[in-house]
């Protein structure tokens, strides 16, 4: 009987996590900049998950994943790469390229010059202290809104919109070719 308990226990448990594991591991891929270390993130995080299935109380269930997939990123951040771990307050010193290209004369030209964008946009996105990363990729990648923010990062919504506010800032300031630390 103890392993029809445990067979429907997994059953539910892949109908809750399974349909997230893609953000799970794109936000993953985002706080770490690695596919390999995102992937070894999401691993540690879906068995965490799986051993505290039972604490999981019927209610968004991206959000409860995203929340154990960040709070495990950090930890493996601070074991693996204690470096990556910065402030808020701490400037990044990451390198921008310059992505220019001619105006777009034609579709194929319009086409390569919108992938150059969001080029240069991941290089930005990726340029961002890690609060404000994750904060951006939450709301414009998983399209969370602030309180499923709030929920996901442990932080009080207003301090979400404020780090929201300061990346997109730092983002626009970037982007127009100041430095991403003057807008944090």
């Amino acid at each position: 009987m103890a392993w029809i308990a445990e067979r429907r226990r997994r059953s539910r448990f892949e109908s809750v996590v399974l349909p997230h594991l893609d953000g799970a591991y794109a936000l993953a891929r985002w706080l770490t900049r690695n596919d390999a270390d995102a992937a070894d993130v999401v691993q540690e995080a879906v068995l965490r998950a799986f051993r505290y299935f039972d604490t999981y109380r019927e209610g968004d269930a991206k959000s409860w994943l995203l929340r154990i997939v960040r709070r495990t990123c950090y930890s493996w951040l601070e074991r693996n790469r204690p470096a990556d771990v910065v402030p808020l307050d701490a400037e990044a010193g990451h390198d921008e390229e310059g992505m220019a290209a001619p105006h777009a004369a034609s579709n194929t030209e319009a086409l390569l010059q919108n992938r150059s964008d969001l080029r240069r946009l991941d290089v930005l996105v990726e340029a961002l202290p890690a609060p404000l990363r994750e904060v951006i990729v939450l709301r414009e990648l998983h399209e969370l809104g602030y309180r499923e923010i709030a929920e996901v990062t442990g932080l009080p919504i207003g301090t979400v919109m404020s780090r929201l506010h300061r990346a997109r800032s730092a983002l626009r300031r970037a982007w127009e070719g100041k430095d991403i630390g003057d807008a944090v």
